[in-house]
């Protein structure tokens, strides 16, 4: 099991990719860079990859929206080439908030944007010829009749590091997710429960999987967790309260909230509801104060060194493969001795 770290795009972001080399020396496999409305994460990526010489480098995750297909394909390609063969192309559809609210583009397709988004990728960086894309969103070169006329197949000038650079993909939605598994080489969904996963996306991950190609490998799944190690340390899981809030009642309209509804797929409709209806009139703390506390406690590893040996092990048997953790603790000593100690746990799960 790969152990990875996400990066906060709030603020702090230089200061924290000064403790990667030692975060790296811990033993951390792979780091993850979202992208909200903030600085791009392309610029951040290549800073990480000049700061390391072993970790891998993740987007998490570029949306499907703010790039052309090809420009996603250059600017993976051009990280691959910086971190000499570390980076891994995250992407997500992202949100109607942010798609059209920020950037100004209509927010549809988002599967069929994804799988002909992954196909342009892969045809530039195998270079074996001219591209040339004839899809439902997107047409390369543009017709004719839709521009100057003037555009011609073209090959990226320079030879990527890998004809095939991985990909993941940000999914939680019943078709998103069997696209996924058909398709990209890695999973990442959020609010991850072990003990769920299988009832809530057992099937649409056999259905892609049925469909995938071999050559692709095993899908790599991340599960992401807070983390902390302790006899005293259960209260740090109220930490999530909030952000859990934010996201089940705040990131979308009534009908229109993919986290609200993996809530009521995990079972908690009537706290789904309340969350919702709270949050979005307003009442932040008590939407927060309506977040399940199983919820709270099983998509985290926080608790004593049994109960966190505990959820590794149900982590690993529900298939993860890579844990992306984000260490809490009150400074850079003690996350590095966090990281250390899930790095020695998972490879004992």
């Amino acid at each position: 099991m790969r152990i990875g770290m996400s990066l906060n795009y709030a603020g702090g972001f230089k200061e924290t990719v000064e403790e990667l080399a030692d975060y790296e020396k811990a033993g951390l496999d792979i780091v993850f860079v979202a992208e909200a409305y903030t600085f791009d994460a392309v610029s951040q990526m290549g800073y990480i990859a000049a700061k390391t010489e072993r970790l891998e480098i993740a987007s998490g995750i570029l949306p499907l929206y703010s790039r052309t297909p090809t420009l996603l394909a250059m600017t993976a390609a051009g990280l691959d080439y910086v971190s000499e063969g570390r980076f891994t192309l995250g992407l997500g559809a992202s949100g109607p908030q942010v798609i059209e609210g920020f950037h100004g583009v209509p927010y549809n397709a988002p599967l069929g944007r994804t799988r002909e988004i992954v196909e342009i990728c892969r045809k530039v960086w195998k270079r074996e010829e001219r591209l040339t894309y004839d899809g439902k969103y997107y047409t390369l070169p543009l017709p004719p009749e839709k521009g100057t006329g003037l555009g011609k197949p073209l090959k990226i000038i320079n030879h990527p590091v890998r004809p095939r650079i991985p990909v993941l993909v940000a999914a939680i939605g019943p078709k998103n997710v069997e696209l996924t598994a058909e398709i990209a080489e890695g999973w990442e969904p959020i609010f991850y429960l072990p003990e769920k996963a299988a009832d809530v996306w057992g099937p649409s991950l056999a259905a892609g999987r049925a469909k995938r190609d071999p050559a692709l490998g095993d899908l790599d799944i991340v599960g992401q967790a807070h983390l902390a190690i302790g006899d005293d340390v259960e209260g740090l899981r109220e930490l999530g309260r909030p952000m859990a809030a934010l996201y089940i009642g705040g990131m979308g309209a009534k009908g229109r909230n993919f986290y609200n509804d993996l809530c009521r797929r995990y079972g908690w409709e009537k706290e789904a509801d309340e969350i919702q209806d709270l949050y979005l009139s307003g009442k932040k703390k008590e939407a927060a104060e309506k977040v399940p506390a199983e919820l709270l406690e099983k998509m985290s590893l926080i608790g004593a060194e049994s109960h966190v040996k505990e959820r590794l092990s149900a982590m690993k048997a529900s298939g993860v493969t890579t844990l992306n953790v984000s260490p809490v603790a009150a400074d850079h000593k003690g996350r590095l001795a966090l990281i250390e100690k899930i790095k020695e746990l998972a490879a004992d799960a």
